[in-house]
């Protein structure tokens, strides 16, 4: 019995920071969306001048660079939960903040190469959508239509705070103690993002995949050398 309020009590400290933190990202993070298509660009040698020439290369080698991404985030949360870990409890709190930080850069990074831009409110709104439905939340058609617009992104955070309180808090509670829990909180940061990560890559997989069948796009026969081939059914 102990040990379940413990971890409530904990949930609940934790959902209280992972709000704070994605408030601050939701109002301060903003990845810069030219800059990054040309580091994609040049690193990748692809054919794209605007982000939703993506849908054109396809899941093929979108995927990879996919997968790249939320491995890079990874290790970047392992990293600074390491650090951070060594504080135990007292450092819970500046490290939510961080970790969130780092997740949304990641979600706005997968959007952007499954072809999804965000700069409009209803754009903004479906990415925060795939980060709910990332962190495991419920969300139906009756929830979405039932939020003011102005409300539904703080209400999506909310959400996800809950859940994802009570997610890290069966796996961090051992991390009260400090010194010993340093290597553990950069294990739980790195199975958080990665998690996560999978998570929003098969959400923006799934509508990637539903944008190609709705239009008869032109597919890349060579990405490398940016030659177009005659639409046909895809193989995945």
């Amino acid at each position: 019995m102990s040990s379940q309020r413990h971890k409530g009590t904990l949930a609940q400290l934790l959902g209280h920071a992972t709000q704070a933190g994605f408030q601050r990202a939701y109002e301060q993070i903003r990845l810069d969306e030219r800059r990054y298509l040309r580091q994609v660009k040049r690193a990748h040698r692809l054919p794209i001048e605007t982000w939703p020439d993506m849908f054109l290369l396809g899941p093929q080698v979108v995927n990879p660079i996919a997968r790249s991404t939320i491995s890079t985030a990874s290790r970047m949360a392992a990293l600074e939960g390491t650090g951070l870990g060594l504080g135990g409890f007292l450092t819970f709190i500046p490290d939510m903040g961080i970790l969130a930080a780092i997740t949304l850069r990641m979600l706005q990074k997968l959007s952007l190469l499954y072809g999804f831009e965000y700069r409009s409110e209803e754009e903004n709104v479906s990415l925060w959508i795939a980060a709910a439905t990332a962190a495991g939340v419920d969300i139906g058609r009756d929830f979405l239509e039932k939020q003011a617009v102005e409300r539904l992104v703080p209400r999506l955070i909310e959400l996800m705070a809950a859940k994802v309180g009570a997610e890290v808090a069966e796996k961090w509670a051992g991390r009260i103690v400090p010194v010993l829990s340093s290597a553990a909180a950069g294990a739980i940061n790195y199975y958080f993002v990665r998690t996560w990560g999978r998570r929003a890559q098969r959400h923006f997989l799934a509508r990637h995949l539903a944008v190609i069948g709705r239009h008869n796009f032109p597919r890349l026969a060579n990405p490398s050398q940016g030659r177009l081939e005659p639409s046909r059914s895809p193989a995945f």
